[in-house]
């Protein structure tokens, strides 16, 4: 399992990159809006940005969500409390992606959003 922390001070924001060296698939959390690392760290990790998760939305800083999406064609994923303006992909309470030997199993975590999650990661 590849995981990779990225860390913006000014904002206290964190984001994560997450992958599977077998599969090759990648998944972003929380992206920063300068999605160029993501895609550069990927790349020379062997790996395709096929899922974008947001914790919740992010109203206090700008995502790259929709830059992912753009780019490498990435769905977005979301707790199933969110409602976007754009296509998304909801995960239930409990509800588990797999690929590869990752696992991501989505929590809902209300509290500072409705539809806030935190994303449990086995290996």
């Amino acid at each position: 399992m590849i995981l990779e922390q990225y860390y913006l001070g000014c904002l206290a924001h964190a984001s994560y990159l997450l992958g599977d060296e077998e599969t090759g698939t990648g998944v972003v959390v929380d992206p920063q809006r300068d999605i160029d690392r993501y895609l550069e760290e990927a790349s020379r990790l062997g790996l395709e940005i096929k899922y974008v998760f947001l914790s919740h939305f992010h109203a206090d800083f700008l995502d790259g969500h929709l830059e992912l999406r753009e780019r490498v064609g990435a769905k977005i994923c979301l707790g199933d409390k969110a409602e976007a303006e754009y296509e998304i992909t909801s995960f239930e309470d409990g509800e588990e992606l797999s690929f590869g030997n990752v696992i991501l199993k989505i929590l809902h975590t209300p509290g500072h959003s409705p539809e806030s999650v935190c994303i449990v990661v086995y290996d």
